[in-house]
């Protein structure tokens, strides 16, 4: 492969401005200030044709801080990140369901509400040959976990069905109206 740039100088013995330099800026030892709007005072007490006008910073003005803002729009929605996303966010609602759950159960059964409600449950459904209906064996922890455990597992299959075909709804309609505009502040 052949150089076509030509001759190229070499960076190991090159002297002059880097890139972005002012070409005869020396590099002095002191602090760098820059240009003023208004030349020093002359002794006269004019300069520039002004009197005694010197530059100085304001000292008790409050300044306010800029908000740096950017207007995005969302065109699209990855169907396949929103599914991971929404299996992940169900599966934990999921666990919290079930821990809920049996949380409340044991709060309700320390308080005495199954048995209480049992027995009057009992006595209103009971006849002389049979007790009745007994409520405490019917919603054992065993059997409020294996229900919620069902109904958590369902939970999942339809949040992240539904959450997928939202993505999908929203990627036809942002093709016809454009999306959702957002505007994003930049808090200093």
């Amino acid at each position: 492969m052949t150089d076509t740039r030509g001759q190229q100088p070499s960076y190991e013995t090159y002297n002059g401005p880097l890139p972005g330099e002012r070409a005869g800026a020396q590099q002095s030892a002191g602090p760098y200030h820059p240009p003023q709007a208004y030349g020093a005072p002359a002794p006269g007490g004019t300069a520039g044709g002004q009197t005694g006008a010197v530059r100085r910073p304001r000292t008790g003005a409050r300044t306010t801080p800029r908000t740096r803002k950017a207007r995005l729009r969302v065109a699209k929605a990855d169907p396949w990140s929103v599914m991971k996303v929404s299996f992940l966010l169900s599966i934990a609602l999921g666990i919290c369901t079930v821990v809920a759950a049996a949380v409340l159960w044991m709060v309700m059964d320390a308080m005495g509400v199954f048995s209480t409600v049992g027995g009057t449950i009992s006595e209103a459904t009971g006849s002389n040959e049979s007790n009745g209906f007994d409520l405490q064996s019917f919603l054992s922890l065993p059997r409020v976990l294996m229900f919620t455990s069902v109904i958590a597992v369902i939970d999942v299959v339809l949040m992240t069905a539904l959450a997928t075909l939202g993505a999908f709804i929203y990627n036809l309609s942002a093709g016809f109206v454009g999306g959702v505009e957002l505007t994003l502040a930049e808090d200093e």
